[in-house]
């Protein structure tokens, strides 16, 4: 399976103007790409360096495998903005949204990922360093720091491209790794049903609970902070704001990978596979106070879904995700569908009389419902993990459609060309 190890680099001033300039001119020379790309409507990698190939080499002193990266970087941003048509990520067809997307080319932010291949990057684990192409030469030993896992993973494993990104003044390699997956477990003894929630961000059928009240009380406090700090609006403030951006979303993260390995490591143990909610679509089909939307919207139970996931199938485990429709007012004793089941956070069946915590029950029901799947013989549904699980989202916010600016009137004029190779309406 493809994991991604991401090690910090340590350039000297010099290094990190170089690493800068080099960024700024792989990024200028694929918004470039992409607007000839659009006027032609020429969207393959090798057709499209036809056309673009010897111009970026020579306009931005680009070399080869560099002006290749950043044509074939051009042809993926096209590809992904495709599939967000069609999956309807960007708004209905003929909305304002998804037109802006459409007829226009994509643009790239000037310090947007750039890929690097073996002959572009060498590495020096030992010393760790790194020997990295810039625009002004090789840049030699630049020093990146990891710890004794990253470094171990990246000497063994270690296979593919790497992409630089830079992120609020910090500069970061991330490091494609193939590392060798556990044979599946086909014959799990039982499942550890896993309810999802706000309140408790994970609870177990054995019944252990992962509270979510600190992590809840570090969100509003953070919310609370950023509307003070946004009504201020002084320069000071606007520095404070910038100083802790993400700041909540790498707590909440760090949260989600130390419940995901803690579930994995519980269900490798016993020997068991892992039951999870489906719960795709749950924003658009609640409706919430306004006082609940915040909460409910900072709610990362896909990123968590996510890393039980691919923990798991590096682990071996199965993993069964369940339809969660009314495993809230379902008794896990004796099957009692009930609204009045629910009374707060508690469970009480109005049949039998069972009293449990409201979200235990709900992942007895899923633990069971998993099971039941599994023994009408559906395979384990953990996904493939994504090449870069969230660190590849630096290249793909540079090129989202979002940020497109308008090359030329000519340019415009040439969606009818765009749409009718996505395969949409013209």
């Amino acid at each position: 399976m493809k994991l991604v190890v991401q090690v910090k680099l340590e350039p000297t001033p010099k290094q990190a103007a170089a690493l800068e300039a080099t960024l700024h001119a792989c990024n200028e020379a694929a918004t470039w790409v992409s607007e000839i790309a659009f006027e032609c409507g020429e969207f393959k990698n090798f057709a499209l360096r036809k056309h673009t190939y010897d111009a970026v080499k020579s306009r931005w002193n680009l070399g080869a495998q560099a002006a290749q990266h950043v044509i074939k970087k051009t042809c993926d941003a096209y590809t992904t903005l495709k599939a967000n048509l069609r999956a309807g990520n960007l708004g209905r067809p003929g909305s304002r949204r998804y037109r802006k997307a459409a007829e226009k080319p994509i643009a790239f932010r000037p310090r947007g990922a750039q890929p690097y291949d073996d002959r572009m990057l060498s590495w020096q684990i030992p010393d760790r360093t790194v020997s990295i192409w810039t625009t002004s030469g090789r840049v030699k030993n630049v020093a990146f720091t990891a710890s004794v896992e990253q470094l171990a993973t990246l000497a063994l494993y270690r296979k593919g491209e790497s992409d630089l990104l830079e992120r609020d003044g910090m500069w970061f390699l991330n490091a494609t790794c193939e590392v060798p997956e556990a044979p599946l477990h086909t014959d799990p003894v039982d499942f550890l049903g896993i309810d999802l929630g706000i309140v408790n961000i994970a609870t177990t059928s054995d019944g252990e609970i992962m509270a979510g009240r600190e992590l809840n009380r570090t969100r509003l406090r953070e919310r609370g902070l950023r509307t003070k700090l946004q009504k201020k609006n002084t320069p000071s403030a606007k520095r404070r704001l910038k100083k802790r951006r993400r700041k909540e979303a790498r707590r909440a993260k760090d949260i989600n990978h130390k419940i995901a390995k803690h579930v994995v490591a519980e269900a490798e143990r016993t020997g068991r596979g892992i039951a999870l909610e489906d719960l795709t679509g749950i924003r658009e089909r609640v409706r919430l106070r306004r006082p609940q939307r915040a909460t409910h919207s900072s709610w990362s139970f896909r990123q968590l879904g996510v890393f039980i996931a691919y923990k798991a199938r590096k682990a071996g485990v199965p993993v069964v995700h369940v339809d969660p429709a009314y495993t809230s007012r379902t008794c896990a004793e004796c099957g009692h569908v009930d609204k009045a089941n629910r009374v707060k956070a508690w469970f009480a069946c109005r049949n039998c009389g069972f009293v449990d915590p409201a979200d235990r029950n709900g992942s007895r029901n899923i633990r069971a419902r998993a099971w039941e799947l599994w023994r009408r013989g559906v395979p384990s549904t953990a996904p493939a993990p994504p090449r870069t699980p969230w660190s590849e989202a630096g290249r793909k916010r540079s090129i989202t459609a979002s940020d497109a600016r308008c090359a030329s009137p000519s340019l415009l004029a040439q969606g009818r060309v765009v749409r009718r190779w996505m395969g949409l309406s013209t």
